[in-house]
């Protein structure tokens, strides 16, 4: 019994020691992304719309999502980024993680990223929940990726171990107002960091 006991406990001290901690993500700069400091989030290619703001999502003026400008030289709003584990300074990839608007609008909402429902497509709104991982919260937990050299976002929630969330890239739907929506797309959304 002792012997089984000592062989369980090694085989589980070798499997955690075998398991690497995800890279960091940094930001244009080669720094770290910290939790709760403020970024803008970026286009690389160049000539295909600024950073990530709020707008409308139908000639209501709210509720508002996430949208990109349209204008390269706009960098959009301030974010920052609350990762499922609030303790962790630094922002790892491929770990959940609620990203949150640091702006002030008209519509009473959080401004923390969630996906929803709308004309047939799930795109991500401003409307979602803070932290309280769950089945509850489960639209609102992002997390970043590596993509070429730069990175990109993906809605792939691991906060709910008995859901089974449709996971996707997130990319640019271009709606027929000629707004560019944040929304699950088969084309990622190539994407840089810019510390405020």
């Amino acid at each position: 019994m002792n012997t089984l006991f000592i062989f369980l406990l090694l085989s589980t001290i070798s499997s955690t020691l075998g398991q690497e901690s995800p890279d960091p993500v940094r930001d244009i700069d080669g720094n770290l992304l910290q939790s709760g400091t403020e970024y803008y989030i970026l286009p690389v290619v160049r000539g295909m719309g600024g950073g990530l703001t709020l707008g409308p999502r139908s000639d209501d003026l709210c509720p508002l999502d996430v949208v990109q400008e349209n204008l390269e030289v706009d960098n959009g709003l301030p974010l920052t980024f609350t990762p499922v584990d609030p303790k962790k300074g630094i922002i790892q990839e491929s770990t959940d993680l609620n990203i949150i608007f640091q702006a002030q609008s008209i519509c009473v909402q959080s401004n923390v990223w969630g996906l929803v429902e709308y004309e047939g497509h799930r795109i991500v709104s401003a409307s979602g929940t803070p932290g309280n991982p769950g089945s509850e919260t489960i639209n609102n937990w992002f997390n970043i990726r590596k993509f070429d050299d730069h990175y990109k976002l993906v809605y792939c929630p691991t906060v709910c171990s008995i859901c089974r969330p449709v996971c996707g890239d997130i990319g640019v739907k271009i709606d027929e107002n000629g707004t560019r929506r944040l929304a699950i797309s088969d084309v990622p959304f190539k994407i840089m960091f810019k510390k405020v």
